[in-house]
């Protein structure tokens, strides 16, 4: 017995023994592997920066679409660069502004669907959304038909959404000054579900649904969207999942 287990160390001795060459040889392996994974990560890094993200943001006109760029770029409606807004519609033709943090995504403001510019049939004829890589359908007050037929082109296009709905710390004050027993928490499951049912309705198996104010980005869903848009447009510089 003794000596079967003086044969186990000897043998475990030798096969845990390198000679100086192979300590070497294996730290220079792994010099070549690091240096390796650090390039493909720069190479992965700089991918990124030239490929750029179209983000389409879309919707009714007066839902907030040209506030909502400007709330993502860190601008107000009066500093150089911002989106034009207003009470009255103020967005023609779509315009594209790049991000002042991610320098490869750029926020295209569309018009507003169903004006008399732009009924929806014609809307979606001439607004090109096979040109954009992934879209933010702007909706306000409530759920309506435009909302669904811009979903229903956005899937069949093979395309990925987000759905916001915008003001909604409007909507919220409307509702406690008009109740006398107000849960802000179950109103807000309420406007969200509201949203989702909808949406599947309109044959969108698993929407994802943001309730967003433009002025308030603390409240609400706002930070999480974002946090969101970074997430896809680094997965946009690997595997996109837009396409």
């Amino acid at each position: 017995m003794i000596s079967n287990t003086s044969d186990q160390m000897a043998q475990s001795s030798k096969t845990f023994c390198y000679t100086q060459e192979e300590l070497n040889k294996q730290k220079s392996d792994n010099e070549t592997l690091r240096v390796a994974k650090a390039t493909l990560l720069q190479k992965k890094i700089n991918d990124l920066d030239s490929t750029e993200l179209n983000i389409a943001v879309t919707g009714e006109s007066g839902s907030g679409k040209s506030t909502f760029i400007n709330a993502m770029r860190g601008l107000r409606s009066d500093d150089e660069g911002a989106a034009e807004t207003g009470n009255i519609e103020t967005t023609m033709e779509p315009i594209g502004y790049k991000d002042l943090k991610m320098s490869n995504v750029r926020f295209w403001d569309l018009p507003g669907i169903g004006t008399t510019r732009f009924p929806a049939d014609k809307y979606l004829r001439e607004m090109n959304f096979e040109t954009y890589n992934f879209f933010i359908i702007i909706s306000h007050c409530r759920f309506r038909e435009n909302d669904a037929e811009l979903a229903k082109e956005i899937r069949r296009l093979g395309k990925k959404f987000y759905f916001v709905r915008s003001k909604i710390d409007n909507d919220i004050k409307s509702v406690r000054n008009h109740c006398t027993i107000f849960n802000e928490k179950e109103e807000l499951a309420k406007i969200k579900n509201d949203c989702v049912k909808n949406l599947q309705q309109a044959g969108i198996p698993s929407p994802s649904v943001f309730l967003i104010s433009n002025f308030d980005q603390c409240l609400y869903d706002f930070n999480l969207l974002k946090h969101y848009i970074i997430m896809d447009n680094l997965s946009h510089g690997s595997v996109s999942p837009f396409n």
